[in-house]
């Protein structure tokens, strides 16, 4: 098999999905089987629809790739065994269980066309997108996708084990919940000792504890010395990570000791739906540790249609750039998995805040028995299995199916909305939330992302409108409008998901397309874009402000286009999230109070054309780069309205600052700024988004004269005490394929070594947009990128990801900015 991702190979390879395969094995048995009361044959994740067989005896089924199964093999088990698992097709299983719910449809039947997808999904548990989405391809795996073990003991053997912390106000003390839940298989209650120990808390505590026969649960209650200081988790950005080691050991009259090391993270989390004065409906906010945070980052989605291609160290890229670009959160979206044990490890070190979706994505659901006991399990297993990670903040039940059926994506005649209406509420209420609510106290649950959160349950879980800026989440999308116009944004409580597509870098798509590919308008460019119209509106989109290339080189033209869809997302995305940040703080006609900006989306799932930000690969596209700088701690935002500029400082820092606000006016034709501006005593206020400058255009080229709104462009940036900067931004008084007298400008770029960084000292002899270092497929990332150059030198840092030289740094790279496109 070549690169499943190469070129066509996704449509190519479509039989094997088609196909049932069976995997077999022998194995030996490790241990004396007589010893043992019970010995069970555990498969972690199974993908998905299977029969397993041991020794020609059928041992057990599955059907929910989402759940952990444990068979009882004490009977069937030898020294020398034949263990068999036959899958059948994920798709035909799919639509034979859509051909047999005969009462009523459930749509959608099918994914669009251009999505070259398979249809049914949402009638087998499986990852959604592994049907086709519209940025990844139709790979409906069938496998063994996470481990399996066999398991031998007597008498009890612990399945899961969680921590949840509680903050008791009244006495002020932290409390630890410890939850494990154990198989018994003696048929008497066992009795015995839980020792607890925190050392680094000076707390210990041991209780007596009796285990029921069946599925026997402990839940002991720590509460922590109130002696020593506890040291709480916090978002990256507000605070550490802290975490504490916990030892849990169990002594039960049957014999041998369980020791369990974990570790402890102390944080509290509440979902703030109140009364706003001055705005109808309520605010939609998280408070972490009793204080608000405004919410920054981005949607995850799986890093890859095959997950054993799902590393450590790759989720370690994805979440280290998300952190490093001053993301705090990141929404897991409900059409892909729930995560592997990494990905939440690395977030609760990484200060990474998670919205965790059950899988469930656009589209309307079966609630058969069998389905929803399915279902149950699921739930009920990853809550238990996750619960114990600070990163997650946030349940909520699906995807988009709320706004499903309010906006009737299906045409569903009225006279059957009850029908899926009913189906709605008993799968992600009384199923779904019961369960959370039942195995998880310490997080709020809401049903589905956009909602109106506690207005969408008064209207019975759905509500008439659950885009209402007034009330919970939103998600907006829309690519006509003229990006740049930020009064097109909808003046939400929370933007969950928001975004513009871009194509990934040459180096990116290189790897999996040949020479006759590598053109805008190929058939690979097309099979590539699963969005309808996708790379017509990318064209749109950048002809508002931009002049499209014209070269007849081919090959440049293709890259001068790549080059411009990355700076018009970065830009469209940049303006959009800065509404979001600047509207944190007021009410304007009733709305705003915006406490949440998740772009769609972080990462691809492969080579091709989508909303992310990182690349398959890791590579940042220029969007990451300006989300580095549009979600900093400290930022000052412009914007225009009604001919007046207003400049706002935004902080997301724990304490007010006077700062000074430098705004300077250059011509696009000099490198020397035509005036300077520097605002001394700015109070930019702590957690807030505060009006700092306020300045008509007309008296702003008034000041500076020899300018003109075509000539002219505007920075700015704060600097206050003690090294405390922003970023310096930027404002654009016309569309740059209006700008007068913007050059042509020489790039050159000289390359040296520091310890393990790389140092590129950046010339330009006039004044350059968008400036684009690319080292090609050298894995790393840049200090800065796609910014503009408005002095004579730079310096940019290079952090290499893998072993590599100045020489071939320099030999790889190439300089581009917006002048450069012909």
């Amino acid at each position: 098999m070549l690169d499943p991702y190469y070129r066509f190979n996704d449509v190519m390879y479509r039989w094997i999905s088609l196909d049932n395969w069976t995997y077999s094995r022998t194995f030996k048995t490790p241990f004396d089987v007589r010893k043992w009361q019970r010995i069970n044959l555990v498969f972690e994740g199974v993908d998905t629809v299977a029969h397993i067989l041991i020794n020609n005896v059928t041992i057990g089924t599955t059907d929910n790739m989402f759940n952990r199964y444990s068979f009882d093999i004490t009977s069937v088990i030898k020294e020398v065994n034949f263990v068999e698992v036959r899958f059948l097709s994920a798709i035909s299983y799919a639509a034979e269980q859509s051909r047999c719910h005969t009462a009523y449809s459930i749509p959608p039947a099918c994914p669009p066309p251009v999505q070259k997808g398979e249809c049914h999904a949402n009638f087998i548990r499986k990852e959604q997108c592994s049907f086709g989405w519209d940025w990844g391809p139709s790979f409906p795996t069938q496998g063994i996708w996470k481990d399996v073990r066999i398991e031998a003991y007597n008498c009890y053997h612990l399945i899961y084990f969680s921590l949840t912390p509680f903050f008791v106000k009244s006495t002020q003390q932290w409390s630890l919940e410890i939850e494990s839940i154990f198989d018994v298989v003696s048929s008497k209650p066992i009795a015995g000792l839980v020792t607890v120990n925190i050392p680094k808390l000076q707390t210990q505590q041991t209780y007596n504890v009796k285990l029921q026969p069946g599925e026997g649960s402990i839940v002991l209650l720590v509460n922590i010395n109130k002696s020593s200081t506890v040291e709480a988790w916090w978002p990256n950005g507000h605070g550490k990570q802290t975490g504490y080691n916990v030892t849990t050991t169990f002594i039960m009259e049957a014999g041998y000791q369980i020791e369990k090391f974990s570790k402890a993270y102390f944080r509290t989390v509440e979902l703030v739906q109140e009364p706003i004065p001055g705005s109808p409906g309520l605010s939609f906010y998280f408070r972490i540790n009793g204080r608000p945070i405004f919410i920054k980052g981005s949607n995850w989605i799986p890093a890859d249609s095959f997950q054993d291609r799902v590393t450590y160290d790759k989720l370690w890229l994805l979440l280290k750039s998300a952190a490093d670009a001053n993301m705090n959160a990141l929404r897991v979206w409900g059409g892909g998995v729930y995560e592997q044990d990494d990905f939440y490890d690395i977030c609760d070190e990484l200060g990474i805040m998670i919205w965790q979706d059950f899988m469930f994505a656009c589209a309307l659901y079966p609630t058969d028995q069998n389905y929803l006991e399915s279902v149950r399990a699921e739930v009920s297993h990853q809550v238990r299995r996750l619960k114990s990670h600070p990163s997650i903040i946030l349940w909520s039940g699906n995807n988009e199916n709320e706004a499903a059926i309010a906006s009737d994506w299906f045409s569903i005649p009225h006279a059957d909305r009850e029908v899926y209406i009913k189906d709605y509420v008993l799968l992600y209420v009384k199923n779904i939330r019961e369960i959370v609510l039942a195995e998880d106290k310490s997080r709020p649950f809401v049903a589905s992302s956009p909602t109106n959160g506690v207005e969408s349950v008064k209207e019975g879980w759905l509500s008439q409108n659950p885009y209402d800026t007034h009330y919970g989440d939103t998600h907006f999308y829309d690519y006509s409008s003229d990006c740049w116009n930020w009064t097109v944004y909808p003046k939400t409580r929370f933007a969950s998901e928001y975004g513009f597509q871009s194509w990934p870098s040459f180096s990116t798509l290189e790897k999996v397309s040949s020479t006759e590919d590598w053109s805008y308008t190929s058939n690979f460019s097309l099979h590539r874009q699963h969005h309808e119209n996708g790379n017509d509106q990318m064209l749109q989109q950048i002809g508002y402000h931009f002049k499209l290339p014209q070269t007849t080189d081919p090959i440049k033209k293709f890259k001068d286009t790549i080059y411009l869809t990355q700076v018009m997302q970065a830009q469209c995305t940049k303006t959009e999230t800065e509404f979001y940040r600047f509207s944190q703080s007021e009410i304007i006609n009733g709305e705003g109070h915006t406490m949440g900006a998740l772009y769609w989306q972080l990462n691809d799932i492969w080579q091709a054309p989508s909303w992310a930000s990182l690349e398959y690969g890791g590579k940042w596209k220029l969007l990451h780069y300006f989300a580095q700088h549009f979600f900093a701690p400290l930022l000052p935002v412009a914007y225009e309205d009604k001919g007046v500029l207003y400049i706002y400082g935004v902080s997301d820092l724990h304490t007010d600052h006077e700062l000074t606000l430098k705004v300077t006016v250059h011509s696009w034709s000099s490198l020397e700024p035509v005036c300077t501006l520097a605002k001394d005593g700015v109070t930019v206020r702590a957690q807030s988004a505060v009006p700092i400058y306020k300045e008509s255009i007309n008296d702003l080229l008034e000041r500076c004269r020899n300018c003109t709104r075509k000539s002219c462009v505007v920075t700015f940036y704060l600097v206050g005490e003690g090294g405390l900067r922003s970023p310096t931004n930027h404002h654009f008084l016309s569309s740059l394929k209006d700008a007068v007298s913007l050059e042509k400008a020489q790039l050159s770029a000289a390359v040296s070594q520091q310890d393990d960084i790389y140092i590129f000292d950046l010339q330009t002899t006039a004044i350059a947009p968008f400036v684009t270092l690319d080292v090609g497929s050298i894995k790393g990332r840049f200090s800065d990128n796609g910014f503009l150059m408005i002095e004579k030198k730079k310096v940019v840092v290079f952090y290499a990801w893998e072993p590599t030289s100045a020489e071939e740094l320099e030999k790889s790279l190439t300089l581009t900015s917006l002048m450069d496109v012909a």
